[in-house]
Parts: C-alpha cells; structure tokens; sequence
C-alpha cells in the first residue's frame, strides 16, 4: 500500500525462544483508526509494544512516517500511548498530569498552559483542572490519560484495551468520545481489544490476529459480514459452524441429510438465522434465556448444540421440549478455510 503511514515489515517478535509473531506485515494509512483484534495470546499487544518502541524484534522493520523506528527509542518514535490502568499520576492534578510531558520538553509555561487546556477541552475536561485522578470516575480518568497522550501531538496513538476497566454504559460513551476525539485530530490511532463489538464500533478497518498471524484484515463491514474461515466466522458471533458433504450437514457427533448441496466445504449460521418453529430437524430445548427483543434457545440436536434466536413474539418453549427447525442454505455464510 503506496499510502501507508505505519508499516510493518515481516516482523517477527519473540520471547526468548519463543516465538509470538512470525513474520506480520501490516500497513496502516495515516489518520486510520485501526483495531488489532483477537483472544489472549493472538500476538495483537505484543505487535502493539514492538510499535510503541517497548519490545525489540527479532527481525524485520517498523516504519512512521517513512522513517525506519524500528531501533529507535520509545521516547524517540512520537508515539502516544495509553494504557489499560492509564498509569496515572495520583499525586498530581489533572491540569499536572496532561502538562507532565510538556513541562520535559521545557515549553515555555504560558506554551505549556495553552496547550494543556485545549487538551483537557478537547477530551471534555475543562473545569477538572484541580482534580486528583482518586477524585475521577473511570471515564474521566480515561479522557485524561488520552489528553495527555494527546498534548504531546503524537504521530501514532497506541491503546491497549482502553475500555476494558469501564462498566457497560462508560464504554459505550467512551467508544463515541475516542471517535470523536480521533476525527477531531486526525490522529493515526491503534487499539488493543479482545471485544469484537468494541472492534466493530470504532474501528475503520480490523485486524483479527491469530497466532501472532493476521487472519483477516477488512472493514467492520468485511469481518461481520463476510468472515473467510472457521475461526474468524467463530470469533465474529457465527456461532454454528458445520462441514457440508454432499447433501449432508455434519459434526463431530453425528450428521443430517439437507435438500441442498453446497460447493463450500464448511457452512456457517448465526443464531439469528436458524428458522425455528418449523422445519425438517428437530432439537430439543436445553437452555432459553431472554436477551430484550430476542430470545436465545440451545438445542439439543443430531449436531449436537446448535445455537438459534427466535423473536419474543413467538411464544417461549420450555425446556425439555422439542422444537422443529432448519438450516438453510440461504442464510449460511459459506467457508472455504
């Protein structure tokens, strides 16, 4: 990609003889706010720190802005970065902490004083100026960890699982202030997140990692909708993931004759598109919660689990019961890997 503004260069990162990421070559656009995606382990935080300047690689190049960082200094990279406890400092106010890093680069103070207001303005902190962190909710103690990255007019910004130590409602306001603040800006962001809704929220493009290996990489749009194999199709909430043979779907326990063949080797169903309530395969209820607008059902079936929603206007089955229902073809994502 001509465009890239961060690129990564067959970077292999390891832990003594370990090695966590072989070989990734990403390029991220400038003012791209991109996740890095997937569970413990995956090699995305890893990938993280080796930008950030935290973590030496084996081999391969990181490059910012067409310069070659990749043995260059943390303090050297113009770099931003926030972490998940957002580190803080609890003996200081928040006018203090945003202005910690400006008062290094010895600003001149009335410099220093401009620039660490409009960065507490930019996060919505103007009038918090004299508050200690301990006297913050979690949601303000995030917006003022990103002021303070910000101040210093990073080229990159890096966070690592920024939301993660919010409850539900501060993470939904953060997910529109993080935006916000990053089309403001203009700011190159990265983020760290194992939550797929977080990833799909925010992000411009995600990159779901596996094994230290980039398993997919598109829009929300690419990996919600179209995920390419078994794992991504998991990772993205296709909780129903069949091989097709023939026209048979089959599990690991057991299989069942379909009126269709399918030219991929492996199928894939949301819960919401499994038809219940009628259909040529029956499960039997092991497990119903309600969800709002949805109810959730387990089916016991000759596949074994198979996850469906069915709306609550239908009337709820108890468990026990039995309950007819089909896989079609029609609403199968189909998996080539």
């Amino acid at each position: 990609m001509s465009d890239a503004f961060v690129r990564l260069r067959d970077l292999t990162l390891s832990y003594g003889n370990t090695v966590a990421v072989p070989a990734l070559n990403l390029d991220i656009r400038e003012g791209e706010l991109i996740a890095l995606l997937g569970p413990s382990g995956c090699g995305k935080t890893t990938t993280m720190r080796a930008i950030a300047g935290l973590l030496s690689p084996t081999s391969g190049s990181i490059e910012i802005d067409g310069r070659d960082v990749t043995r260059l200094a943390a303090n050297k990279r113009g770099i931003g970065l926030v972490f998940q406890s957002y580190a803080l400092f609890p003996h200081l106010n928040a006018f203090e902490n945003v202005a910690f890093g400006l008062r290094l680069q010895k600003l001149p103070e009335a410099e220093i004083r401009a620039k660490t207001e409009a960065g507490l303005a930019t996060v919505g902190l103007t009038g918090f100026e004299a508050r200690k962190p301990a006297e913050m909710s979690g949601g303000q103690q995030q917006r003022l960890a990103l002021a303070r990255s910000l101040v210093m007019e990073p080229k990159v910004l890096l966070l690592d699982e920024p939301l993660s130590n919010l409850d539900a409602r501060l993470r939904l306001e953060m997910r529109t202030e993080l935006q916000r603040v990053q089309k403001e800006t203009g700011v190159t962001m990265v983020f760290v997140t194992h939550d797929q809704g977080e990833a799909l929220a925010m992000a411009d493009r995600i990159v779901l990692m596996r094994d230290g290996k980039i398993e997919q990489l598109g829009t929300p749009a690419d990996l919600y909708d179209r995920p390419e194999t078994a794992f991504a199709a998991e990772f993205m909430g296709f909780e129903n993931i069949l091989r097709s043979e023939g026209r048979e779907l089959v599990s690991d326990q057991g299989r069942v004759t379909v009126g269709y063949e399918s030219a991929a080797p492996m199928l894939a169903w949301r819960p919401g598109a499994v038809e219940i309530g009628s259909g040529p395969l029956q499960g039997r209820v092991i497990a119903s919660s309600f969800a709002g607008g949805h109810r959730e059902y387990v089916l016991d079936t000759a596949l074994g689990p198979i996850k469906a929603d069915a709306p609550v206007s239908i009337p709820e089955v108890a468990l026990g019961e039995t309950l007819a229902f089909d896989l079609p073809e029609g609403t199968a994502r189909p998996l080539f890997a």
